[in-house]
């Protein structure tokens, strides 16, 4: 007597099959049948493994954005190999426009909040972006807080990549990216902290940034002592 599949195999079939037909035909494609049929099932499976056919398309955007984020991860550079962090911050923008562009459909379902706020993969994805921003400020580079970092650079590219992907692929204007990322990095980078050490109150907010960013690993410092360091260095980062 041939066994059936295991429950993890089925539905990964499942999603494999909607992913494909997401992918190639958009969201009106992915119809129950047609899953059913491609992943070789009964339609009541889809039902009974993911509710509806929203709960299946969350299944597939979430495995979507967690090979993503691993990706992200996985270009990071190591310690042995650093590079230069704003150009990682460049390469994580790209990459990011690229998914989204290239996978529309994928994109907008991330893109909804009611989607995205409980979705461990698009959390690892912030993850990654916070790491390459902390990277830029653990190197004297960046000027306002991390947060705030994290926050207009996510805004600008979901804006950008929402913005863009109703536009045919051979018209789509990719300056328009470009020039939302140049003035999130004219906002966040001070971009004399590479030249020379600045001795005005700007300056001093950038060195605040940058010890920030290291201030959990300095372990001469008892745990109180840090998060006292930390207290002091936002009260200087938040000086306007």
């Amino acid at each position: 007597m041939t066994l059936p599949p295991p429950r993890a195999d089925v539905r990964e079939r499942i999603v494999d099959a909607a992913a494909d037909l997401l992918r190639d035909a958009g969201s009106p494609a992915v119809t129950t049948r047609a899953v059913a049929d491609r992943a070789g099932i009964q339609p009541p499976t889809i039902y009974r493994l993911f509710g509806d056919k929203e709960g299946l398309l969350d299944a597939v955007a979430e495995q979507a954005m967690a090979r993503f984020s691993a990706e992200k991860v996985a270009s990071l550079s190591s310690a042995n190999a650093p590079r230069d962090p704003v150009e990682e911050l460049r390469q994580g923008w790209s990459e990011t426009l690229r998914f989204g562009l290239d996978n529309p459909d994928l994109y907008v379902i991330l893109s909804d909040p009611r989607r995205g706020r409980d979705s461990p993969a698009l959390a690892a994805g912030i993850r990654a972006l916070e790491e390459r921003v902390r990277r830029v400020a653990a190197a004297g580079r960046l000027r306002v807080t991390e947060a705030r970092a994290v926050a207009l650079i996510h805004a600008a590219g979901t804006g950008a990549i929402l913005s863009l992907i109703p536009q045919p692929p051979g018209e789509r204007d990719l300056a328009l990216a470009e020039t939302l990322l140049e003035a999130v990095l004219d906002r966040i980078l001070d971009h004399a902290a590479s030249a020379s050490p600045s001795p005005d109150e700007a300056g001093h907010r950038t060195a605040a940034v940058a010890l920030r960013a290291v201030a959990s690993d300095l372990d001469a410092l008892s745990p109180s002592e840090r998060a006292l360091l930390g207290d002091w260095l936002d009260r200087v980062i938040a000086t306007d």
